[in-house]
């Protein structure tokens, strides 16, 4: 965006019918008020290229946006997808995703979260930007005309993207002194810049003692192998499963040490410095940043906080958090996706697992995990392997399914989840070694690496129909949960109001936190009970949205607390 005072974007109207309006100029500092008066006329669904980019502003000014439709998530989708008929149009263009263009879409007043209404025409006489916008946004509604599944999918992905950039705006309440006790109960004091601290020095000399050699390298991982070998350890990697396969004196404070390295480097002071103001810890998540769909993170690491600094979250004075994960969701996706009815019967009002060992498929509830989990992940060998055939048995819809989707990418072919997002093809490298290993002169080496890939891959897609349709039902959760909460009366006059979590948020219940099947809400105390209502409530909705008629339940382990329980 340019100066104050400057026309820096434009907003054009599209009617019920479809018909765009005239685009009107608008300065940075005439936004919020603009988007503020459309949203309390009605329902507005707003179209841009990039959400963060839009929404961060409006929050800062005390805007929330209902609505959107992010055409770069929704872009990414529709051109992978195997349910859009001709996906060359979509590829071609480019000139959309160029410029501040802000179109405006106003959708049928009955419209829910995820029904998006009718396509625009393409505007006329409006500055190339905006009109590449538009026409973007046309291509996209045409290509998902025909498939329901991908018209929800679009909607719950954009809405993700005002709930990530809103988690963000918000933060994540954190107590920074606390942090620094765990990091100090774990390393030690806090050392000098560049220095490390006094547990892991400790820990070094113990493993250099036990190895005999006063110059191993501890933080290299090439240089730590050779000097692990000398000392008669025969590894191949530095990894903790491959260490724990050995007896050494030098073995259980190297482990020790790798663990506060991580620590150190992932989450320690320096991570604490850059990323907690205010009693906020504010990271940067990237909706569909992984290809299933599942989220990722481009600074502070949200999706990887280890499991001793869950203390450090903290709700403010007067406030909790409610916190919700759902029992073995991926498990039970496969049973609804598939339509196991048995799987479906072990997993209904009881845990999974347990509900397998019951139906007598399996002796125990860990034999029950592993190999549920095996399955799923392609695990053929050792006790998974061992396993798998007596889920076979007892579960042939879904271990159908994933066999298929096994089959599939082996061959080389796509997958999709419940909505249509689409696994990519592979590499030109992968589809070259397949070719290679079927030719007649094909070397037995050749042949053995071919079928390793193809295992991989087929591997990567039996997951993929899963991992893909378990982050959709997450994704229609947390929509669903953020109107849910919106409902909800803001604190009362005399209650106190969580400040550092901005304008936008500091007087009602709010999304902080987002882990693939958790979440977490930070609430006024008084409406706590209401907010784990509404998360029971949204989980429910989630199912019957992507499993209709389906006889599979998604229980949640619910928590409200001053402090977030360790997962």
């Amino acid at each position: 965006m340019g100066a104050a005072g400057a026309a820096t974007c434009l907003a054009i109207p599209v009617s019920d019918s479809g018909a765009a309006g005239t685009a009107i100029p608008l300065a940075r500092s005439e936004l919020p008020s603009f988007v503020a008066e459309q949203e309390r006329r009605g329902t507005v669904r707003w179209v841009w290229s990039d959400t963060p980019h839009w929404v961060r502003p409006l929050l800062d000014a005390g805007v929330r946006v209902a609505r959107c439709h992010d055409l770069r998530l929704c872009h990414a989708i529709l051109t992978g997808s195997a349910h859009v008929a001709d996906p060359a149009p979509l590829r071609a263009a480019t000139a959309w995703a160029v410029g501040p263009a802000l179109p405006v879409a106003e959708a049928a007043p009955e419209a829910t979260l995820f029904e998006l209404g009718a396509a625009p025409e393409q505007a006329h006489s409006v500055p190339h930007t905006a009109a590449a916008a538009l026409a973007e946004f046309t291509r996209q509604r045409a290509a998902s005309q025909e498939h329901h599944g991908l018209r929800i999918l679009l909607a719950a992905e954009s809405a993700g993207a005002l709930i990530a950039a809103e988690m963000s705006a918000a933060g994540l309440p954190w107590d920074a002194a606390e942090h620094n006790r765990i990091l100090e109960s774990e390393l030690g004091p806090r050392p000098a810049p560049g220095a490390k601290p006094a547990r892991m020095i400790a820990l070094g000399e113990q493993v250099r003692a036990a190895l005999g050699d006063p110059h191993a390298s501890l933080d290299s991982p090439p240089k730590l192998v050779r000097s692990l070998r000398s000392a008669g350890i025969d590894v191949a990697s530095t990894s903790k499963w491959e260490l724990m396969e050995h007896e050494h004196p030098a073995i259980a404070p190297l482990l020790s040490y790798k663990k506060l390295a991580r620590l150190l480097s992932a989450n320690g002071w320096a991570w604490l410095d850059e990323w907690v103001r205010d009693g906020r810890y504010r990271p940067v998540y990237v909706p569909g940043g992984v290809v299933t769909g599942r989220w990722a993170s481009s600074g502070g690491g949200a999706l990887q906080l280890p499991r001793q600094l869950r203390p450090a979250l903290r709700a403010d004075p007067g406030w909790r958090l409610v916190s919700a994960d759902v029992a073995q969701l991926e498990p039970r996706v496969l049973a609804a996706t598939a339509g196991d009815r048995a799987l479906a019967a072990a997993a209904r009002g009881s845990d999974l697992y347990t509900g397998i060992v019951a139906s007598g498929a399996v002796a125990t509830r860990d034999e029950a995990k592993f190999a549920m989990l095996g399955a799923m992940y392609g695990a053929t060998t050792g006790e998974a392997g061992r396993l798998a055939p007596r889920l076979r048995r007892s579960y042939p819809a879904a271990m159908g399914l994933l066999d298929r989707a096994a089959a599939t990418g082996e061959r080389g072919g796509q997958v999709s989840t419940r909505l249509g997002r689409t696994s990519p093809l592979p590499s030109a490298e992968w589809r070259a070694e397949q070719g290679r290993a079927s030719l007649p002169g094909a070397t037995p080496a050749e042949e053995a690496r071919a079928r390793r890939a193809a295992r991989e891959q087929g591997r990567f897609t039996r997951n993929f129909v899963v991992q893909g349709t378990a982050a959709e039902w997450a994704l229609a959760w947390l929509g669903g949960l953020r109107g849910r909460l919106a409902a909800l009366e803001p604190i009362a006059p005399g209650e106190p109001a969580a400040g550092s979590s901005g304008r936008t948020f500091a007087h009602a219940a709010h999304l902080v936190f987002f882990l693939h099947d958790e979440v977490i809400v930070h609430a006024p105390e008084s409406r706590a009970e209401q907010v784990a209502a509404a998360i029971t409530a949204a989980a429910a909705d989630a199912g019957a949205l992507l499993f209709p008629g389906a006889p599979i339940d998604f229980p949640l382990d619910l928590r409200i607390s001053e402090r977030s329980d360790a997962k």
